[in-house]
C-alpha cells in the first residue's frame, strides 16, 4: 500500500538503515561501495567505490524538485575555473512507497577531507594557497551564467523569500530589493569544502542567487570562531561591502536570530552585533 501523495515520511539518513540502498546503487553503477567509508548526512549518504570514485546518494521529496530538476552536480560539471571533483554519471529512481526521488551521482575522489562540520567550533589550519584557490573559485562561479535558480535548504530563493526571511528578524525601515543575481553554490559551508587542497563539492542546490549569498553563508558557519569569521569577511570583503552582500548578511543572520533561534547557539551574540551594524548601514543608504 502506498502513502498518499501529500505524505512524506521523515527519514534521517544519519540513522536510517542504508545497507540495501548502497547495494542497489553499487549494482546500478557496477561497482561496490566500501561500507567502511560511508559518510551520512540528514538527507544524503556517500561512500567510496572499489574503482576509487565517490558516490553520493540523496533522498528528496517530489515537492522539493522544481521545474529545473535536481541535477545540480551534473550541471555544475560544465562550470569552468572552479576546483571541484569531476562528475562521471548518475542514476535516478522514484521510491516505491513514499512520494520522493532518489538520485546517486558518481564523481572523482576529493583531494582531501572536509575542512570540518557545517558549523565550526575550532579554527582550521588553512594556507594562503587554500584561500587563493577558494577566492578564485567563488569569483569564477559568480562570473558565469546559468538558467538555474539556487535552492538553499532545498527552497528556491526569490526576492519574496529574501524579504520575508530578513523581515522575520529585522523589521526596520530599509529596502530589501536585490540588485544583482549571480551563480552561487548555495550550500557553502565547511563540510562542503576540502583541505589541505581546496575543492568544493555537493552542488545539488547551486544556481542564481543574490550576490554574496555564498560568502554570507560561510561567514555564518564561522561565527563560533571569531578569527575565522573575520578572515571570511576579509577574503570576501568585495561581497560584504556591496549592498546585496549586506542583505545576504542579514539573510544569514535571520536564520540564526529569527523565530527558530536556538538559545544556546554560540553564534547568537556575534550575529546580533553584526546585524545591528548592517541594518544601520542600510538605513543610512
Amino acid at each position: 500500500m502506498t502513502l498518499p501523495e501529500a505524505t512524506v515520511r521523515s527519514v534521517d539518513l544519519r540513522v536510517h538503515p542504508v545497507g540495501e540502498l548502497l547495494d542497489r546503487v553499487g549494482c546500478s553503477f557496477q561497482t561496490r561501495l566500501d561500507p567502511n567509508t560511508v559518510v551520512r548526512k540528514r538527507r544524503s549518504v556517500g561512500a567510496r567505490t572499489d574503482r576509487d570514485t565517490w558516490i553520493r546518494v540523496e533522498r528528496r521529496p517530489l515537492d522539493k524538485i522544481g521545474d529545473q530538476g535536481w541535477n545540480g552536480t551534473e550541471q555544475a560539471a560544465r562550470l569552468h575555473g572552479i576546483a571541484q571533483p569531476s562528475w562521471r554519471g548518475c542514476t535516478v529512481w522514484r521510491d516505491p512507497v513514499d512520494p520522493v526521488m532518489w538520485r546517486a551521482d558518481e564523481t572523482d575522489l576529493l583531494p582531501g577531507g572536509p575542512v570540518g562540520t557545517a558549523v565550526l567550533s575550532d579554527e582550521p589550519e588553512l594556507t594562503a594557497a587554500w584561500w587563493q584557490a577558494f577566492n578564485t573559485s567563488l569569483d569564477s562561479l559568480a562570473a558565469q551564467h546559468t538558467g538555474r535558480v539556487a535552492t538553499p535548504d532545498t527552497v528556491t530563493i526569490t526576492q519574496t523569500l529574501v524579504t520575508e526571511t530578513i523581515r522575520s528578524a529585522f523589521p526596520g525601515d530599509f529596502d530589501t530589493t536585490v540588485e544583482r543575481w549571480v551563480p552561487a553554490h548555495a550550500d557553502l559551508n565547511w563540510a562542503n569544502m576540502t583541505a589541505p587542497v581546496f575543492s568544493v563539492f555537493d552542488w545539488e542546490d547551486w544556481g542564481n542567487a543574490p550576490r554574496g549569498l555564498d560568502s554570507a553563508t560561510l561567514w555564518g558557519s564561522s561565527l563560533a570562531v571569531p578569527a575565522l569569521a573575520d578572515r571570511v569577511l576579509h577574503e570576501r570583503r568585495h561581497d560584504f561591502e556591496s549592498r546585496d552582500g549586506k542583505l545576504m548578511t542579514l539573510f544569514t543572520c535571520s536564520k540564526i536570530l529569527g523565530p527558530g533561534a536556538h538559545p544556546e547557539d554560540p553564534r547568537l551574540e556575534s550575529a546580533c552585533r553584526r546585524a545591528e551594524q548592517v541594518v544601520s548601514e542600510l538605513q543610512a543608504g
